[in-house]
């Protein structure tokens, strides 16, 4: 494969593709030639196209010898277009597009937002040339997939355009015009996909970039009639979720958390971010709300200025990626930072400068060093959520390590183990935290080994602190049922550890 650096410096004309389209195709391949070898082209490309060659060189396209790549075979077509929201929209395109392409001997074709071809209408002579070439269902077109085309091009830019024979940076499309627009999904604002419109060389028309972008337009209009009719069914379902608020300000959101009804309050966002992994909102105005799922979308409840003004601090530290999270907002974490949480919700009465060296350091602990930290770490969390002297949360902690210790004491050794997937900070080599990791590991080994739940006993041999216990699946192979389906997996994992050994 050639490597080319595209030239655009120096000639001082500009194409125009409004002329003759013969003359165009002639020019155009010289001016493809000449810019892709480094000369000076006859006529400087657009600067859309040059900018989009440059993206698709980068992308190791090779402009001799290029073919989009097969996303989904024929038989799994159905199933992709019938989950595609685009699928609403095919009735108003066709009725739009489809009689023209047929007339002017172009193909209509619709794209998802990774720009491969879930649909193509049009004249089926023109249709049988398309196929050798790939412009057919479940090829992809993105820019970095076969370069430079109406397509991938429209998607790259968000933007309608028209590529016109040898704009196309792979020589197989030169005998081809296109021209396409993206189309966004007026809930969210992303980019769905693309309508476009392609034909063979001499069936350009400058009109048709325009005809294509109020054709995507149209689209978007037809999903927003439909949004806003699913919002009306999705309110008229869920109002009675909102009235038994009884005037407690709160709001009803769609699945993608936009606010479509609410009380009091006064001025309510347009949207709110959900799935974040937290029930918990924080406002743009600093109030707390509580996030509750319902059949469809949410019911958004704030809490009354009575409420508790104390932070909730939410820490996620089983594993080798800690996450702290105060009242909605995640914290940059580093690993000492982590630790330093760690034990402070380990010690609530708190902890001196002298003891967190101590615990993170060993003999060799410097309080100087501890207090720099911890002085970061309270301008990230508030100093509403830790005080000094001694060094404690102020917050109401939520910790996972903590749930799993609270139900080891409460005997409910199913809850500990199935919230203990993987050891605390295990990249932690602080002695406190190395000890605390170790005792909580055999504590809870132990009472699965000496509870009869198999269920627990089980979870246990799926987390990371379990999967390697010869005594953990020893007990599973023996003493799971012949026909529970775990026990033929126990018992090869059971071989498996012991040739390991």
């Amino acid at each position: 494969m050639r490597t080319e650096t595209v030239k655009t410096a120096g000639p001082a004309t500009t194409l125009s593709l409004s002329a003759d389209p013969l003359a165009q195709f002639a020019l155009l391949q010289e001016v493809r030639e000449a810019t892709l070898s480094g000369n000076r082209p006859p006529a400087s490309p657009r600067s859309v196209i040059s900018e989009s060659w440059q993206r698709s060189l980068a992308a190791h396209i090779d402009p001799d010898d290029y073919r989009p790549p097969i996303v989904y075979q024929p038989d799994e077509l159905a199933d992709v277009r019938s989950a595609h929201p685009l699928q609403a929209v095919l009735p108003p395109l066709r009725e739009l597009l489809v009689s023209i392409a047929d007339e002017s001997q172009h193909v209509m074709i619709v794209t998802d937002a990774e720009g491969t071809i879930l649909w193509r209408e049009g004249p089926a002579g023109l249709c049988a040339q398309a196929d050798p070439v790939g412009l057919c269902e479940g090829t992809r077109w993105a820019e970095e997939s076969i370069g430079t085309n109406a397509m991938g091009t429209a998607l790259a830019l968000d933007a309608p355009v028209q590529i016109y024979s040898a704009e196309h940076l792979v020589r197989a499309y030169h005998t081809w015009t296109c021209a396409a627009a993206p189309i966004h999904d007026p809930d969210t604002g992303t980019v769905l996909g693309a309508i476009d419109i392609s034909g063979l060389l001499d069936t350009l028309h400058p009109a048709t970039v325009s005809l294509v972008n109020a054709t995507a337009q149209l689209a978007e209009s037809h999903l927003r009639r439909r949004m806003e009719l699913l919002d009306e069914q999705l309110l008229t379902r869920n109002m009675p979720h909102l009235a038994r608020l009884r005037g407690e300000p709160g709001a009803l959101l769609t699945p993608t958390g936009r606010v479509i009804a609410a009380e009091r309050l006064g001025h309510w966002p347009k949207r709110v971010a959900v799935g974040h992994g937290s029930d918990r909102i924080l406002l743009d105005d600093g109030r707390e709300a509580r996030l509750e799922p319902l059949a469809e979308g949410y019911l958004l409840r704030v809490k009354p200025p009575s409420a508790s003004r104390r932070p909730t601090l939410t820490l996620t530290f089983l594993g080798d990626n800690p996450v702290a999270v105060i009242n909605g907002r995640e914290l940059p974490l580093t690993l000492r930072r982590a630790e330093i949480l760690a034990l402070l919700a380990l010690h609530p009465a708190g902890l001196t400068a002298e003891q967190l060296a101590l615990q993170l350091y060993g003999d060799d602990g410097n309080p100087t060093t501890v207090r720099a930290e911890i002085h970061r770490l309270r301008t990230q969390l508030g100093a509403e959520a830790m005080r000094a002297k001694p060094y404690q949360l102020c917050a109401d902690v939520d910790a996972d390590f903590l749930t799993v210790r609270s139900a080891l004491r409460e005997g409910d050794v199913a809850a500990a183990s199935a919230a203990c997937p993987a050891p605390l900070l295990a990249r932690s080599d602080a002695p406190a935290i190395r000890a605390e990791r170790d005792q909580l590991v055999a504590a809870l080994r132990s009472a699965v080994l000496d509870h009869s739940d198999l269920d627990a006993l089980w979870a246990f041999g799926q987390s990371e602190t379990g999967q390697y216990d010869v005594e953990v699946f020893d007990r599973l192979a023996r003493e799971l049922p012949s026909g529970d389906p775990r026990a033929s997996v126990a018992l090869a994992r059971l071989e498996w550890l012991l040739d390991e050994d």
